[in-house]
Parts: structure tokens; C-alpha cells; sequence
């Protein structure tokens, strides 16, 4: 049953917002707790790749406040959430000197801290972890954590992220001067080798930077579909149809993996959970800068019916 007015309103007037912090490795990890009632259920939001902030928006063009809209929106049911930011990154800036020196491992042990931050802050036994994006393959990473009740993938990478980067190249004609070397870069560091950006045309430098190819070959290294395996707690995996990014057939090899986890696939969504009603690029892409458009309202009722109605499992 969708909340009244008079229910939406009281959920608001009864909600805080305030930082947090934990300890990271060399300075304080920092996010945002939005507190809509005491001992409800919580969920820690796991931002997606790159200089991706709490909110869900990054200097790159996005701005489609992602993150802030869904923990609203999830706050006016009865939802508490903690949304972080990455050590190394804004309020984590001084977790660690670089930011790309960073692996999976080491953002999954983030999570689990906050996962028992947001456990203590809202008197919970457990906390939910929602990864968006590659911070799905965080949050499976940690999914063992006995702070975490389960696991929520959207818009996650269901293979390598070596197919995936190779997909989304393919995938723009603008990229065909391109491709043969990008996808030669992208084989020697799933091998374990350095690029030598020297070689590369400059457009191809930001994505195989020397500062960034670590991290691009810790990455790599993991398969989703075989974490979600190994999972043996509540999972729900949502996907947006519209999504140029991760689509459908990566939520149908998570969903692969896993008998017991639930999967939802929204019509018009696309990857910054935004609604889109044509298969037109441009005005896709046109979402990601626009924190005025709501958040898809299917993504709320699938994330919110799952927290609310799944049992946690610690």
C-alpha cells in the first residue's frame, strides 16, 4: 500500500540527516546518516566506480544526486541508510594519500565497518548493503560480514570487468578508431602487464592512466557471478532495461548464480536509476546531469519491499 500524504509528511518531519565517520587507514572514512526512525532497518549505499561521491555524483558529469534521492525516498517508508564516501575521496580524503592505490579488498573492509557503524547508529542487529554499479562487487565482496543482513546489486556487473569494459567500447561507433588498441590494453592488464600509454592515442589516456592501472588489474581479477555463489544470505538484484552501461544479461547471470536470490528488471530505467522513455542516447545520457528528475519510482518499491519484507540474515 503506497504511504497517504499525511504519512509522507509525519516520515519526513521525523527524519535526521548528520555525518559520521570511522576510522579508515591513515584518516577518518566519512558519510551521511539519514535517520528516519529508531531501530528501523538500514542500508549502507556503496557508490559505483570512480571519483563517485555519497550522493551519487562525480566531477566527470554526473550529477544526478542518485544516492541522496533513493535515501529520501527510502527514509519517507521507514528506511534508515548510510550513504559513504570512498576512502581516498571528499569527505574520505584522508583515509589515504592516493586514491587509486586503493583494491576491492580494501573498499569491502570500508564496507564492513560501516556496515557495523550503521548497525550501532540505528540499534539494528544487522545493516543491508546496496552496491550500485562496481560498488555491487564491493558489497558481495563483504556480503560474508556477520554486520551485514544481505545484499542488494543494482545495476552490477554480473561478469568480469574486462567484458564489461569491452561491451560499453564496442558499444559507441564513436569508439571505432579506437577499439583495437583499447581492447589490447584491456588484455594486457587482465594478464597482469602495464599499458604503455605512450602507444595509446590520447583520448584512450584517462581510462589506462599509469596511476589508475593497479586498480584496473585488481578489478579485473573478479568474477560477480562467482561471489554471489557463495552468498548465503537474502539478495535482491535490480536492473533498468534502459541501462547503456550494465545490462540485462549481467542481472541474468547474477540471478544465475544464486536459486535464492530475487531478481526485479524495471522497463524504462537506466543506469543512474532515472526513467527514460526511448532507446535515444543522448537524451539517456542527458539524465546523469540532472538531479531535478526523481528517482524511478520502481527502483524505491523494489528496494524498500525487499528491506522491509526479506528476514535478515546474519
Amino acid at each position: 500500500m503506497a504511504m497517504s500524504m499525511t504519512g509522507l509528511l509525519a516520515a519526513a518531519a521525523m527524519t535526521e540527516e548528520r555525518v559520521v565517520e570511522v576510522p579508515g587507514p591513515a584518516g577518518p572514512l566519512q558519510g551521511t546518516l539519514l535517520l528516519a526512525q529508531a531501530k528501523a532497518p538500514v542500508v549502507v549505499i556503496v557508490p559505483g566506480s570512480g571519483p563517485t561521491d555519497r550522493d551519487g555524483n562525480n566531477p566527470l558529469g554526473v550529477a544526478a544526486s542518485t544516492y541522496r534521492l533513493l535515501a529520501q525516498a527510502l527514509a519517507a517508508r521507514g528506511i534508515n541508510s548510510l550513504r559513504i564516501d570512498k576512502r581516498g575521496m571528499f569527505g574520505s580524503r584522508h583515509a589515504i594519500a592516493d586514491p587509486n592505490k586503493v583494491t576491492i579488498g580494501e573498499y569491502a573492509d570500508d564496507v564492513r565497518a560501516w556496515a557495523r557503524k550503521a548497525r550501532a547508529e540505528s540499534g539494528t542487529d544487522c545493516a543491508w548493503v546496496l552496491g550500485h554499479s562496481e560498488g555491487g562487487l564491493v558489497a558481495l565482496t563483504a556480503g560474508d560480514d556477520k554486520s551485514i543482513c544481505g545484499l542488494i546489486l543494482v545495476a552490477t556487473p554480473g561478469r568480469r570487468f574486462g567484458d564489461v569494459l569491452r561491451e560499453q567500447l564496442r558499444s559507441n561507433a564513436a569508439n571505432a578508431p579506437l577499439l583495437e588498441p583499447a581492447l589490447d590494453a584491456i588484455s594486457t592488464l587482465e594478464a597482469g602487464g602495464s599499458v604503455d600509454v605512450g602507444k595509446l592515442d590520447p583520448a584512450l589516456l584517462p581510462l589506462f592512466a599509469p596511476a589508475v592501472q593497479g586498480y584496473l588489474r585488481d578489478v579485473m581479477a573478479y568474477d560477480p557471478a562467482k561471489l554471489l555463489g557463495g552468498i548465503d544470505k537474502p539478495v535482491l538484484i535490480v536492473q533498468g532495461a534502459r541501462d547503456i552501461q550494465v545490462t540485462s544479461a549481467d542481472a541474468d547471470r547474477l540471478k544465475g548464480a544464486s536459486a535464492h536470490a530475487q531478481l526485479v528488471l524495471l522497463a524504462d530505467v537506466n543506469h543512474v536509476l532515472k526513467v527514460v522513455a526511448t532507446d535515444d542516447r543522448a537524451a539517456n545520457l542527458a539524465t546523469y546531469a540532472n538531479a531535478a528528475l526523481p528517482i524511478a519510482p520502481g527502483v524505491v518499491d523494489a528496494v524498500g519491499a525487499f528491506i522491509l519484507q526479506a528476514p535478515a540474515k546474519r
